[in-house]
C-alpha cells in the first residue's frame, strides 16, 4: 500500500511577489503577471512548461473561475481552478498544487494567489453582509477577534501592552523588506494611543487591507537538480488543512483563548513531516497575523510555547527574527496588508526564501525548516505548511 500523504514528494523550484501595498496603477491580471513571472524566472522555465495551475482568490469582484489567470498569462486551454477558502484560499492552491504533483498527474505547476481589495472603496472586508448568515448576526473581523482579546486578558492576564508588541515587532521586521506595504517602524506609545477600532484592538492591532499577489513553481524532487534552483531547491515536508465551524460564537464549548482549526491542522502537520518538538525543529514561521492577538494565540496553537505563556516568551525575546523561534521576519500582515488570496502563497513565498538563506528582509540566521500558517474566517479554516532544505 502507497504511503499517504506528499512529504519528500514536492520541491518548490521559484517563487515570485509583487510589491503589497495601495496599488492603485495596478490590477490583478498586472499583479499575477509580475509575480508569476518573476516565479518562472526564478525556476528557470516559461509559460509553456506549466501543466496545470491552481489560484487563491477570494473575492469575486477580483475574479472568478481560473480564467483570470488564463487572461493574465495567455495560458488559454490550460487546467486552470480557482480556489477560495477564506483566508487560506493561496495555501489552499497550493494544497491542491502539491497534490497534483505529488500523485504523478502532474510534472510542473504554479500556485499563485491574487487580490485587488482597495479598489472596491469599502469600509474595511467587503462582504460581510452579503456573506454572512441570513438571520443570525456576522460580527466585523476586529470584533470576532477582540472576543479573544478580552478572553485572553481575563484567563491569562495579558494586557493591551502584551499585544502592542506584536506591532511593534512586526513593524521593525517589515521596514526592512522592500516588498512589504508598511516599511516603517512603530513605538510601543504610538500603538497604545492609537485609535480604539474593536476594544481592545487599536489600529496598530489590526493588519490592513491591501493589493498583491504571490507564486511558486512545484515540480517532483527527481526533476529539481534539473531547473535554475537545483542545489538549494526546497522540499515540501507536510500540508495539512483543517476546517472548524463558520460561527463559533454559537458553540458554548468554544473558550476563545485557542483556535480548534489550527491546533487540528498542525497536529496534521507536524505528524506527516516527523516534528515532534515544535519549538525546537522549526526555526521560522510566518504566522497569520490578522490582529495582534491572533499571532500571540497562534504561537500558542502551534506549540511553540505553553499554553499562556506567548506573550512573556514574545517580551523575552523568543520570536524575534534572531530568536529561537523567528515568528514573522518579514513583517508578517502587520507590515504586508492582507489581500486575502494572495497571504497564503507571500507566506510560502517568504518561507522558501528562508530556508535557502536569500530572504528579501531580515534572514533567520541558518534556518533549515520553516512553517507557513494560515487561519481563516472566524477562526474557522487553517493551512499549516512545513517546508525545508534539500539537504
Amino acid at each position: 500500500m502507497a504511503v499517504k500523504g506528499i512529504k519528500d514528494k514536492v520541491a518548490i523550484i521559484g517563487v515570485g511577489a509583487s510589491k503589497f501595498g495601495e496599488l492603485w496603477d495596478e490590477n490583478q491580471f498586472s499583479l499575477l503577471i509580475k509575480s508569476t513571472d518573476d516565479a518562472m524566472a526564478d525556476a528557470g522555465v516559461k509559460r509553456d512548461d506549466i501543466e496545470a495551475i491552481w489560484v487563491g482568490i477570494q473575492y469575486y469582484f477580483t475574479g472568478l473561475s481560473g480564467g483570470t489567470v488564463a487572461d493574465a498569462l495567455k495560458l488559454w486551454g490550460k487546467p486552470i481552478t480557482r480556489i477560495e477558502n477564506y483566508c487560506a484560499s493561496g495555501m489552499d492552491a497550493f494544497r491542491n498544487a502539491c497534490n497534483a504533483v505529488a500523485s504523478g498527474v502532474n510534472d510542473v505547476v504554479l500556485a499563485c494567489g491574487v487580490e485587488k481589495l482597495l479598489d472596491e472603496g469599502s469600509k474595511g472586508l467587503p462582504g460581510f453582509r452579503e456573506f454572512g448568515f441570513p438571520v443570525l448576526p456576522m460580527p466585523s473581523a476586529p470584533a470576532m477577534f477582540s472576543f479573544a482579546a478580552t478572553r485572553s486578558f481575563k484567563e491569562y492576564g495579558w494586557t493591551r501592552e502584551d499585544l502592542a508588541r506584536v506591532a511593534v515587532k512586526n513593524h521593525d521586521n517589515g521596514s526592512h523588506h522592500p516588498k512589504a506595504h508598511f516599511r516603517k517602524q512603530v513605538s510601543l506609545d504610538a500603538v497604545l494611543k492609537a485609535p480604539m477600532i474593536a476594544d481592545p484592538l487599536g489600529r496598530f492591532d489590526c493588519c490592513a487591507m491591501s493589493d498583491g499577489s504571490a507564486a511558486l513553481i512545484l515540480t517532483r524532487p527527481e526533476l529539481a537538480p534539473s531547473y535554475a534552483h537545483g542545489d538549494d531547491y526546497v522540499i515540501v515536508k507536510a500540508n495539512a488543512l483543517s476546517v472548524y465551524t463558520n460561527m463559533p460564537w454559537y458553540s458554548p464549548k468554544f473558550d476563545f483563548t485557542s483556535f480548534p482549526s489550527t491546533t487540528t491542522a498542525a497536529k496534521l502537520a507536524y505528524k506527516e513531516a516527523g516534528i515532534t518538538n515544535p519549538r525546537k525543529e522549526i526555526d521560522c514561521a510566518e504566522v497569520h497575523d490578522c490582529f495582534t492577538i491572533t499571532e500571540l494565540l497562534n504561537c500558542q496553537d502551534l506549540q511553540f510555547c505553553e499554553r499562556g505563556q506567548a506573550a512573556e516568551e514574545l517580551k523575552s525575546g523568543t520570536f524575534n527574527w534572531d530568536g529561537e523561534t523567528a515568528v514573522n521576519p518579514s513583517g508578517g500582515l502587520k507590515s504586508f496588508g492582507h489581500p486575502i488570496g494572495a497571504t497564503g502563497c507571500r507566506m510560502l513565498y517568504e518561507v522558501s526564501k528562508q530556508v535557502q538563506g536569500r530572504a528579501d528582509g531580515r534572514q533567520t540566521p541558518d534556518a533549515k525548516i520553516g512553517l507557513a500558517h494560515n487561519l481563516g474566517g472566524a477562526y474557522t479554516v487553517c493551512s499549516v505548511t512545513i517546508l525545508s532544505q534539500n539537504k
